[in-house]
């Protein structure tokens, strides 16, 4: 059976309005959504199943760092490895990367010290050669508050880490005044075919 519309009481400049009510199927659609977002809101909100944008962010920084660390492979935290890290602009922006996110809090951006020493300069408190560096990140120094990194970074990522505060020599700040004692430069880097140059 036709049903016509039904035209309403409601007529404005001659133009009349009919009654056309919304399908059955968009009133349904509506009420599962208004479902949908209590369930939605209980998830995100009081679960602790659901994830946060951080642990995402940190997802997919494990597996860029795995597609990345899987072209650079296994470092050896000796100096030659390092002096071929420092030497890499692309290692040096990814090992500034880890010090500005877990090392900065102490000795500033810059590396020119807050808490921790000023990293610039030619005086070091537990340093004396190169590799030193690599393991004070990993052992940590109790004794001035330097956490030990050891079970929170990777290997890859302390010899980068490393790496990029031993080039912080080649660019002294300003800032907090030398602690410790001076050290000489650090030794020469090896030629591109893995022997030594300089005197």
């Amino acid at each position: 059976m036709r049903h016509e519309p039904r035209v309403l009481d409601h007529e404005y400049d001659g133009i009349t309005e009919y009654d056309n009510p919304t399908p059955g199927w968009w009133h349904m659609l509506f009420i599962a959504t208004v479902v949908f977002s209590a369930f939605y809101a209980v998830f995100w909100h009081a679960s602790e199943l659901a994830w946060t944008p951080y642990d995402a962010l940190a997802s997919d920084k494990k597996d860029y760092y795995g597609r990345l660390f899987a072209v650079l492979g296994t470092l050896s935290p000796d100096e030659p490895t390092m002096f071929r890290m420092m030497a890499d602009e692309r290692w040096m922006n990814f090992g500034g990367s880890v010090f500005a996110a877990n090392c900065a809090v102490c000795h500033g951006s810059t590396g020119s010290g807050i808490t921790g020493p000023n990293l610039t300069d030619d005086s070091w408190i537990n340093v004396e050669k190169m590799t030193d560096i690599f393991r004070v990140i990993t052992e940590g120094v109790g004794a001035k508050g330097m956490p030990a990194w050891g079970n929170r970074l990777t290997e890859n990522e302390r010899i980068l880490v490393a790496s990029f505060v031993a080039n912080m020599r080649s660019h002294p700040q300003p800032g907090k005044p030398p602690e410790g004692k001076p050290i000489p430069p650090w030794g020469p880097a090896p030629a591109p075919g893995g022997a030594p140059h300089g005197g």
